[in-house]
């Protein structure tokens, strides 16, 4: 997004009466008749052009005798701040408890109402409260594990509870068990096949949990070398023809990317990774997002290389829509899968919507 610039009084004056949110940071102005200043943002009813000062800071403002307005805030952090501190607080309190914590409970604890809580949290992270937790658990999980520890104190330190649903539950959150994953994957049985689309060939694989890879290429072989590096300990088999109905309902979504896909989905990564991915499929097909826009959605707005990597690291071509992302300046940037085969699913799915 192109950078304003907030130089001369008719431009602050303009900011003003639009109420532009972008001029908060940049100057704040007063108001004669009531001493108060404000940010340019304000809801308050505008008052008239000769009785307003313009200010580069609270600072002046204040040593000019101004004080700050009760509606706005001015000389507190601006309320897209405000918020995501309160969100940031809220996830400390998640990750320093091992059992899961209700929606009331935080939102009491936030003084917010559920309704509204859930709502800021998922605005800003992507994910709901209780998703947040149970990625977050699966995170320590991993963590646990790849670090050597046992399998059964794993599953304690990472806040899985005791009972008979808890192992059923840490291995969804690993893809296979955790005795698989403690040994590098070893074991786990994977079936693929090759198939065309309309940007290629494309490789469809399957877990005993859902579709964990699409991936798109020029020949079978590079496909199936890149399925290899992916699960490198993973018995791979070449599916039979029970698998077909798979395949054509895979091929449907990628042909019509605006329909979810029915399948279950067989996908791990960091809660950072599963963060964007889940905030890439809110992106509607014909449409794209910058970098900075996706940090921002997730609420990491300096995270912008790591999104990037995020992005990156995703294996479900398509579902999970990681083309619809580009630079900043609208043009193209890296694709797992090459640029010129990013350019051609943007322009299909621009040909959908007109």
């Amino acid at each position: 997004m192109k950078q304003r610039h907030y130089h001369t009084d008719d431009a602050r004056w303009q900011a003003v009466e639009n109420r532009d949110a972008n001029a908060d940071e940049q100057f704040v102005f007063g108001v004669i008749t009531t001493g108060i200043f404000c940010r340019p943002s304000c809801r308050a009813r505008h008052p008239l052009r000769q009785n307003i000062r313009f200010f580069q800071d609270i600072h002046a403002a204040q040593a000019a005798g101004f004080r700050p307005c009760k509606r706005c805030q001015p000389d507190k952090a601006p309320l897209h701040q405000q918020r995501v501190e309160r969100i940031r607080r809220a996830c400390e309190l998640m990750d320093a408890r091992e059992e899961t914590i209700t929606l009331e409970a935080l939102a009491q604890e936030m003084a917010m109402s559920p309704y509204h809580f859930h709502r800021l949290f998922k605005s800003v992270t992507g994910l709901t409260p209780r998703a947040w937790q149970t990625a977050r658990r699966h995170q320590r999980l991993r963590d646990a594990l790849t670090q050597g520890e046992a399998v059964t104190p794993a599953y304690y330190q990472a806040g899985f509870g005791s009972g008979s649903s808890y192992y059923r539950d840490a291995d969804s959150a690993l893809g296979m068990t955790a005795k698989q994953y403690r040994s590098g994957g070893k074991q786990l049985s994977l079936r693929y096949a090759v198939v065309d689309c309309h940007v290629g060939r494309c490789l469809v694989a399957q877990s005993a949990r859902g579709i964990c890879a699409i991936l798109l290429g020029d020949d079978d072989a590079t496909l199936i070398a890149e399925l290899s590096a992916l699960f490198p300990h993973a018995e791979r088999h070449l599916a039979q023809n029970d698998f077909s109905d798979i395949l054509e309902k895979v091929i449907a979504c990628i042909h019509a990317p605006d329909t979810r896909l029915d399948l279950p989905l067989d996908f791990q990564g960091t809660l950072f990774q599963q963060q964007v991915w889940e905030a890439l499929r809110t992106i509607p097909a014909g449409e794209t997002v910058s970098y900075q826009m996706l940090a921002a959605k997730v609420g990491k707005p300096n995270a912008v290389r790591a999104v990037a990597s995020a992005c990156g690291a995703n294996r479900l071509a398509i579902i999970v829509p990681c083309h619809r992302v580009i630079r900043h300046d609208g043009k193209l940037s890296g694709y797992r899968w090459g640029v010129a085969r990013k350019a051609a699913l943007l322009q299909h799915e621009a040909k959908k919507e007109t």
